[in-house]
Formats: structure tokens, C-alpha cells, sequence
């Protein structure tokens, strides 16, 4: 669920919060909720709405599962980096060259 919250304990809350509200205020403060979630839903809606807007016919190709941080994996990205080939970079005439290991075995 939410945070690790079972509906048990979702209910739980519910019932302890009317108790300590009152039989008399708990209309009043239902009815705030509601309020306050119906503004939620309207603004996840239009922010849902000013994305596709902006991403234009883009938004409904987005693999959004590909992008979802729990299949965030390091081990995976590393091993996809390591594999990448780099890009080759053209070496000019004068540009000072990489540092190499000594060959022939020239120890100190």
C-alpha cells in the first residue's frame, strides 16, 4: 500500500482519528478531505495534461515502466557502461599522446 500501511491499519487510523474528532466536527472535517482531494485530483490532472502538452505526441511512446526509479538496478549500469564502446577520437599531429606502460620491462 502507502508507506507500508495495510488497509488494517488505514482503518485503524480512520477510527482513532473519529474518535478523537468527535461525532459532532467529523462531518465538518469529511468534507474538508474531500475538498482537499478533489483539488488534489484536479491538479495531478492538469499536470498531467501540461506534460502532454509539452511533450507533445512524444508523451504516449514513453516507456514509463523503463523509467521507474525501482528498477533502478547499479550492477546493471555499470556492466551496460562497461560495455559500451568509447568513441574513437581522431588524433592530431601535435596533440601529446597517452601515457603508456613501459615495455621491454624497464624496472628501477
Amino acid at each position: 500500500m502507502f508507506f507500508g500501511l495495510t488497509i488494517e491499519k488505514l482503518l485503524l487510523i480512520g477510527v482513532i482519528a473519529a474518535l478523537l474528532v468527535g461525532p459532532e466536527r467529523l462531518p465538518r472535517y469529511a468534507e474538508g478531505l474531500a475538498k482537499m482531494l478533489g483539488r488534489l485530483r484536479e491538479f495531478l490532472r492538469g499536470a498531467k495534461t501540461r506534460v502532454r502538452d509539452e511533450m507533445g505526441e512524444d508523451f504516449d511512446d514513453v516507456d514509463w515502466r523503463r523509467l521507474d526509479p525501482r528498477q533502478y538496478d547499479p550492477r546493471r549500469i555499470i556492466r551496460e557502461a562497461l560495455l559500451d564502446e568509447p568513441p574513437l577520437k581522431p588524433v592530431s599531429p601535435g596533440a601529446p599522446r597517452p601515457a603508456t606502460a613501459a615495455l621491454g620491462g624497464a624496472g628501477g
